[in-house]
Order: C-alpha cells, then sequence, then structure tokens
C-alpha cells in the first residue's frame, strides 16, 4: 500500500494518520522514540500493515506475473497500483470525497510542520504540484509517480517503462484490489483490538 491507503487505514485519529504519513521517512526505534505514542503507533501500523500486505497470496501472485526486470520492483509497481484502484472506488470505501480527504491531509501535516522529516516535505511539495491524491486516479499520473521513484533510485531500473506492462498488469491489480483491502482492513481491526486490550482502552 502506498500513502493514500495508508492514511484511510488509519481511520480517523489524527496521531496514527500523522504516523501513517511518517512510516516511510521513521527508521529503526531510536528515531521512532522521538516521537509522541500516539504518533509512534501510527507509524507502527504502517509497517504493520507493510508486513501483512507482503504476506497475502493475492500480492504474491501479482508479484509472480510480473517478469524480470520488474519483478525486482514489483513492491513499488503493485504499492502504487493499489492506490490508484482504491483512487478509482473511492466512493465505496469513504463517505467524504477524495478531494476533501486529500485537503484533509495537507491541513493536517501543516499543523505538525515541526516535526515533518524534509523528504516527507519534499514530497508534500511535489504532491502540491501534481494535485495528488486525487490525481491517483489517473493512470498517467500513476506512471508519472513509478518514473519519479525511479529516478531517484540510485541503480538503473525498469520504473520508467511499467507502461509497457501495464495493460495487462493494471487488470490483474483490479481484480485482486477488493480481496486484498479487505483482508488488510481486517489485519488492522486485529491490529487495533490487540491495542486496545494491551492499553486498556
Amino acid at each position: 500500500m502506498n500513502y493514500l491507503a495508508h492514511i484511510l487505514l488509519a481511520g480517523d485519529d489524527e496521531d496514527l494518520r500523522l504516523g501513517a504519513m511518517l512510516g516511510d521517512f521513521v527508521r529503526g526505534g531510536e528515531e521512532l522514540g522521538k516521537h509522541a505514542p500516539g504518533v509512534q503507533s501510527g507509524i507502527l501500523l504502517h509497517r504493520h500493515i507493510d508486513a501483512r500486505i507482503d504476506a497475502l497470496p493475492t500480492v504474491a501472485a501479482l508479484l509472480e506475473c510480473l517478469q524480470p526486470p520488474f519483478r525486482r520492483y514489483g513492491g513499488i509497481i503493485i504499492d502504487l497500483a493499489l492506490d490508484h484502484e482504491l483512487a478509482l472506488r473511492w466512493d465505496q470505501y469513504s463517505e467524504v470525497s477524495l478531494q476533501d480527504f486529500d485537503r484533509g491531509v495537507r491541513d493536517m501535516l501543516a499543523w505538525h510542520d515541526n516535526i515533518l522529516p524534509e523528504k516527507l516535505k519534499a514530497f508534500m511539495r511535489y504532491a502540491d504540484r501534481r494535485g495528488l491524491f486525487a490525481a491517483y486516479q489517473k493512470e498517467s499520473e500513476i506512471l508519472h509517480s513509478l518514473r519519479g521513484v525511479g529516478r531517484r533510485l540510485s541503480r538503473e531500473n525498469p520504473l520508467d517503462r511499467v507502461g509497457e506492462i501495464w495493460a495487462e498488469f493494471s487488470p490483474r491489480v483490479s481484480a485482486g484490489f477488493a480481496s486484498i483491502f479487505r483482508e488488510i482492513q481486517s489485519e488492522v481491526a486485529d491490529w487495533r483490538n490487540s491495542r486496545s486490550t494491551t492499553t486498556g482502552s
């Protein structure tokens, strides 16, 4: 899952949402400990989702569909493809419009600007220019994002050529999306229940 799914899965809790956005930018226990307990929980939920989605048979099958050299970068391709599918089906999963949700994320990050790492700020400047996250509904935007990720990687990669396989791969992601998202929603519910039992809240 990419940013859009992570934030939605965090629910209405602002700390969890903030942690969902920080998850890719906070490494190790020392950096984790610099944040408030609620935000730490959001980062841990982000990590939990990443671990659980990689273990889903449907996701593993999608990865197997990708031939070299794309398979090595399958996690990146699948993450953005899933956010694309979520954006297309947004009204099935949220009562808030995607545009309003998008604005809410920006307002939240602006409020907490003092704790945001520079890399996240840089990403949000890019997001503002591109109209993300609402623009994830467009196939062209997903392919543009993949090219951008590819340029930032240190080694040579095929992410600028995903368009060559998109017409064949995207329908497979679409067919599996509902099942994948349902399973991850269940995982998040179990995580919340476990957290509530542990904390007594």
